[in-house]
């Protein structure tokens, strides 16, 4: 028998069987577009990332007849909300985290709370990235939508719906819609109230690895998987991520990257310090129930290197078409030997921590006539990287405190990449066996939920292995400790600059 980590992602989805043991058995990975209809708008097409999904699970079931699939839990992007109407129909896309429409709430809260308190209830920093005001987005901008909407779902909740089940939403996921009382696990009727949203528009909340149900034969048969699968709540990615990645305690943390970079310590206790607030740091619960969260992220983040594929490297996805080989390690090997002096300030889409800047932009610094293609894919590397250590510092001034970095997510493979991170960042990085940590740790979730898993801790423990640990080299230390330097200041030099430029009127097509 095995158990299924379903990873929704802004992106891609990717569904992976485990063992009991916490080995991968078989695994479906598929891509869907991100829309922009409007300057400013990410969105995704909820029927279209199903049908996605839909076809990653076939496939996984197929290559798991030996060892059928029992339970499943789901790893679900932040934020990103949709309306469906009373038959379960979508009304609207997918409005994505990193979509600047809501810009203008942020403002509308302060001047009905102070955002301390908003904070110190749902454990978020004041954003406009927050589900709920996406809702209220809706609820302004769309009013015919919200008047038809029946519930308004995210992706772990929405998977549950399409597989014939009550949408039940985990705490660590709720929380990310700014709507959640992060310390009792509850809607809160506060946040609500004020914003005059009904609780009955949210799907019912749970901690993560509570069974939701079974899937129903005639669902399970439609899709292709084995009748009987028990479905428990999984997680919001990140926290998803650590648990997978075996971060039970404090002193490490996740460092994924994928579509968001995004480092995630685990803390025993609730933990919002000033430093926090200020530095617009989250604490909201973990996927493990009793520890909590907090997530420095940069949106930008690797979709910087899918971006630079897309646009300039077409030879590099034809010599992947013709050898089979992954197009990422084809642009990653051809890097310089040495530190490259040019800068990328990723701030291609709204900013993450710390800065929650919707007017920002990307910058490329430092071109001459001599730069290469080559030295743009690794000043994308390094500049991901300075702005995660940018948020590592900020995590360690507000009193969290790393000793090591276990990395996740897509960008783990690749050793280039993680060395380049354990130079910059100045810090042992461990790469574990399996770099699909969020899909690891709901899959344990379930299986403990369905009673396979009788101790998460300790399956947790003996599942994730370390295949080796990137320790930093002195010498490159230092040559990019001289670059971060510059790169700290590259920011605050060109932000008025890059808001005069965000709020130029666009041209007419």
């Amino acid at each position: 028998m095995s158990l299924l980590g379903l990873d929704v992602g802004t992106t891609g989805c990717k569904a992976v069987a485990f063992s009991l043991d916490g080995k991968p058995i078989a695994s479906a990975y598929r891509e869907y577009p991100l829309y922009s209809p409007k300057p400013g708008y990410q969105e995704l097409d909820p029927d279209e990332v199903w049908a996605n999904v839909r076809t990653a699970l076939a496939e996984v079931a197929s290559k798991t007849k030996a060892d059928p699939i029992r339970a499943l839990g789901v790893s679900s992007q932040g934020e990103a909300c949709h309306a469906v109407d009373r038959a379960g129909r979508c009304l609207t896309r997918s409005v994505v985290s990193f979509d600047a429409r809501t810009a203008e709430f942020p403002a509308w809260w302060e001047q009905r709370r102070p955002r301390v308190d908003l904070a110190r209830i749902s454990g978020m920093p004041l954003h406009g990235m927050y589900s709920l005001n996406k809702i209220m987005w809706f609820r302004y901008h769309e009013p015919e939508v919200f008047r038809r909407a029946a519930k308004f779902h995210c992706y772990e909740d929405f998977v549950h719906l399409r597989l014939g089940l009550e949408p039940v939403m985990s705490h660590s996921l709720a929380a990310r819609t700014m709507a959640l009382d992060a310390k009792k696990g509850e809607w809160s009727t506060e946040i609500l109230g004020i914003a005059d949203i009904d609780p009955l528009l949210l799907p019912r909340t749970s901690p993560s690895g509570t069974v939701v149900g079974t899937i129903p034969d005639a669902i399970a048969d439609d899709i292709g998987l084995p009748h009987g699968i028990i479905v428990a709540t999984g997680g919001h990615d990140q926290p998803a991520g650590a648990l997978g990645a075996g971060i039970l305690e404090p002193g490490e943390a996740m460092y994924a990257t994928g579509t968001v970079e995004c480092i995630c310590p685990i803390f025993d206790s609730w933990t919002m310090s000033e430093g926090m607030e200020s530095g617009n740091l989250c604490c909201y619960p973990s996927c493990v129930p009793g520890l909590f969260a907090s997530i420095a992220f940069n949106f930008t983040g690797g979709s910087l290197l899918k971006w630079y594929r897309d646009t300039f490297g077409t030879e590099e996805l034809r010599e992947a078409a013709s050898t089979g080989r992954d197009v990422y390690d084809i642009l990653c090997e051809r890097l310089p030997k040495v530190p490259e002096s040019l800068l990328i300030l990723p701030h291609f889409t709204v900013t993450g921590t710390p800065y929650f800047d919707t007017e920002s932009r990307g910058i490329i610094a430092g071109l001459t006539f001599g730069t290469t293609r080559n030295d743009l894919v690794s000043a994308i590397l390094s500049g991901v990287t300075y702005e995660m250590k940018c948020n590592l510092e900020l995590l360690a001034s507000s009193g969290v405190q790393i000793r090591r970095l276990r990395a996740s997510g897509g960008g783990a493979k690749s050793a280039v990449w993680v060395q380049r991170k354990a130079d910059i960042m100045n810090m042992p990085i461990a790469v574990l066996e399996t770099s699909e940590a969020p899909s690891l740790g709901v899959a344990m979730l379930a299986g403990k939920a369905a009673g396979l898993v009788t101790d998460l801790h300790g399956q947790i423990q003996a599942a994730v292995r370390i295949e080796r640990v990137c320790d930093p080299d002195p010498v490159a230390v230092r040559a990019y400790a001289e670059r971060y330097a510059i790169y700290r200041d590259l920011y605050p030099a060109m932000k008025e600059l890059n808001h005069r430029l965000a709020r130029l009127t666009p041209v007419p097509a």
